[in-house]
C-alpha cells in the first residue's frame, strides 16, 4: 500500500471517528423521549443553532457544486451571496413566526404546522409528502459527494460503492444513538471543516496560478467568455436566487432546527451570520476559475475540486481539505435523514399504523426510519447520476413550492385549504412536466428558469382559489390573531391557553 493510500485512510478514518465519538457522548445526554430526539427538547443553544442550521444549508451542492459551476459557467453562482442573505432574512422573518407557531402548538414536523395553521390534516399529510419526496434526491446528493470524495482521498482503496455505504453507517450510527442533538454536535466540527476547508482550498489554487490579477488575465486571452454573465443566463441568475434559498429553508431538516432554538433571539442574528458566512464563496469562486487555467479539460465538472487539489497540493494538505468536502456532505445528510425519520414517525406511522404509540416506540420507529430512508438514498446514489447542481435545482424547486402556503397560513387571511392544495398541486405538477420534457419550457424561463415558473404558477393559482373558496376556520384565525398579538408583543412563554386548545383541535384533525 502507497503511502498516499494510508495517508488517505488516516484522514477517513479520523473524518469518520470524529462524529461517532461526538455522537456517543450526545446519546448520554439523551431522554428517552421524542421531543428530545427529534428537536433537542427545544433547547438547542445558540452557537449549536448557527453551525447546525449554516452547515445544513451548505452541502455538497455547495462545496462540490459551485466549484463546478464557477468552473463551466463563470460568474453564475455568485447569486449565491444574494440567495445566503435572501435565506438570512426568510428565517428572520418567516422562520421566527414558525419557531413561535411550533412552541405554542408543540409542533416537531411541518405537518403538525399546515394541520394546525389550516385545520386540514389532508393538506398536512399531502405536504408532508411533497417534502419527502424532493428531499430524497438532495440526500442521494450529499451521499455520491461523500462517497466520491471518500473515493478519492483513498487512492481508489475504498470504491465508490463501499465509500458510500460507510458513509451512509457513520451516520446512521451518531444519529441513530443521539438524534438531533449528535447531528448539531458534529454540524459545529462539520462546519468548522466546511468554511476554513473552501477558502484554504481557493487561497492555495490561486496561488499555483500566480494570485488572482494573474489568474484572472489568463482567463482573459484564453477564454473571455468566461468573466461575464452570458446574454442567456440572467433568467437562471433570478432563479437560483429565488428558488434554491426558499427551497433550502422548506426542507424538513430546517423546520426541525426552528422548532429546536432555544432563544428567539438568535433569528434576529441569521441574515448577519449567513451574509457573513458566505464570504467563503470566495473560496469556491478561486477554485472554479483556477481549475479554467491549471486544466481547462476536465471531464466531470464536479471533480475538479479533488483533481486540483491531488494534482496541485502536497498529498497531506490535499487529502485533508478533500475531507472538507465531505464534511460538507454529511451535515446535510445526517439532518435530512433525521427530519425525514421525524416526519414518517410523526406524520404517518402514528397516524395509519400505530396509533397511541409509547414514548420509548417513538423514538425507536424513528431510528429504523433513519435506516430506511438512508437506504432508498444509497441505491438511488448507485443507480441515478446525475450533475450534482443539476439535481440540487431540481429538489429545490421542488421545496420551494412549501413557501407558499407557508406564507399563507402565517400573513394572508383570506388563504384557504382548496387553494393551499391547487397551487402545490399546479407548481409541483408544472415542475415535473418541465424535467421530464424541458422543450415544454416557454421563453424566458427555458434557460433555466423551469423551477420559478412553476413557482409562480403555484402562487396563481394558490391566490385565485383562495379568493373563491372558503376561508379556515373562524376558531383557527382567531387562534393565529391571537399568536399573532403575542409574537408582536414578545410574549415568547409558551403557557397560554390556546396551547390545550389547539392540542385537542390536532388530536381531533388526526
Amino acid at each position: 500500500m502507497s503511502s498516499t493510500e494510508i495517508i488517505g485512510l488516516l484522514v477517513i478514518a479520523g473524518f469518520l471517528l470524529v462524529p461517532l465519538a461526538m455522537g456517543a457522548v450526545a446519546s448520554r445526554k439523551a431522554t428517552a423521549t421524542a421531543e428530545d430526539f427529534f428537536v433537542q427538547g427545544r433547547g438547542m443553544g445558540s452557537v449549536a443553532v448557527f453551525f447546525t442550521v449554516a452547515a445544513t444549508w451548505w452541502s455538497a451542492f455547495a462545496f462540490l457544486g459551485s466549484n463546478a459551476s464557477f468552473y463551466l459557467d463563470g460568474p453564475l453562482y455568485w447569486t449565491a451571496i444574494a440567495w445566503n442573505i435572501l435565506f438570512g432574512v426568510m428565517y428572520y422573518l418567516v422562520g421566527k413566526r414558525i419557531w413561535f407557531h411550533g412552541r405554542r402548538g408543540g409542533y416537531v414536523t411541518p405537518r403538525d404546522f399546515f394541520v394546525g395553521l389550516y385545520g386540514s390534516r389532508k393538506l398536512g399529510t399531502y405536504i408532508a409528502v411533497i417534502l419527502l419526496v424532493f428531499t430524497l434526491p438532495h440526500l442521494q446528493i450529499q451521499l455520491t459527494g461523500g462517497a466520491y470524495l471518500m473515493e478519492v482521498a483513498s487512492d481508489g482503496v475504498l470504491p465508490f460503492w463501499l465509500a458510500g455505504l460507510l458513509f451512509y453507517l457513520v451516520i446512521i450510527i451518531y444519529v441513530w444513538s443521539g438524534g438531533l442533538r449528535a447531528v448539531a454536535w458534529t454540524d459545529v466540527f462539520y462546519g468548522v471543516l466546511l468554511f476554513t476547508g473552501m477558502i484554504s482550498a481557493g487561497i492555495f489554487l490561486v496561488g499555483e496560478v500566480g494570485g488572482m490579477g494573474t489568474m484572472f488575465d489568463q482567463i482573459e486571452q484564453v477564454r473571455p467568455e468566461h468573466l461575464i454573465l452570458a446574454d442567456g443566463d440572467w433568467m437562471a441568475w433570478i432563479s437560483m436566487f429565488v428558488v434554491t434559498p426558499l427551497g433550502a429553508f422548506m426542507g424538513p431538516q430546517m423546520w426541525t432546527r426552528m422548532y429546536a432554538t432555544k432563544s428567539p433571539r438568535l433569528f434576529d442574528l441569521m441574515p448577519f451570520l449567513l451574509g457573513l458566512a458566505a464570504i467563503s464563496y470566495v473560496g469556491s469562486m478561486l477554485i472554479g476559475n483556477a481549475a479554467v487555467v491549471l486544466d481547462p479539460d476536465v471531464d466531470q465538472a464536479d471533480q475538479v475540486l479533488p483533481r486540483m487539489l491531488l494534482d496541485y497540493a502536497p498529498i497531506a494538505l490535499a487529502l485533508v481539505l478533500i475531507a472538507c468536502g465531505a464534511a460538507a456532505a454529511m451535515s446535510t445528510a445526517n439532518s435530512q435523514v433525521h427530519a425525514m425519520a421525524a416526519s414518517y414517525t410523526v406524520d404517518f406511522h402514528e397516524k395509519y399504523v400505530q396509533k397511541n404509540l409509547p414514548e420509548s416506540r417513538r423514538v425507536w420507529v424513528g431510528r429504523w426510519a433513519i435506516l430506511v430512508f438512508s437506504a432508498i438514498a444509497y441505491v438511488m446514489t448507485l443507480y441515478v447520476p446525475g450533475l450534482l447542481v443539476t439535481i440540487g435545482l431540481v429538489a429545490f424547486a421542488g421545496l420551494a413550492q412549501v413557501i407558499v402556503p407557508t406564507l399563507g397560513a402565517l400573513f394572508w387571511t383570506r388563504a384557504s385549504v382548496a387553494g393551499a392544495v391547487s397551487g402545490l398541486t399546479a407548481g409541483v405538477g408544472s415542475l415535473i412536466l418541465f424535467t421530464a420534457l424541458p422543450a415544454t419550457v416557454p421563453a424566458p424561463f427555458a434557460s433555466g428558469g423551469a423551477g420559478l415558473l412553476s413557482l409562480l404558477l403555484n402562487i396563481v393559482v394558490f391566490v385565485v382559489v383562495s379568493l373563491l373558496t372558503r376561508s379556515r376556520d373562524a376558531g383557527i384565525m382567531a387562534r393565529i390573531s391571537s399568536r399573532a398579538r403575542d409574537f408582536d408583543d414578545e410574549r415568547w412563554a409558551a403557557d397560554d391557553a390556546d396551547d390545550s386548545d389547539e392540542s385537542a383541535e390536532r388530536s381531533a384533525a388526526d
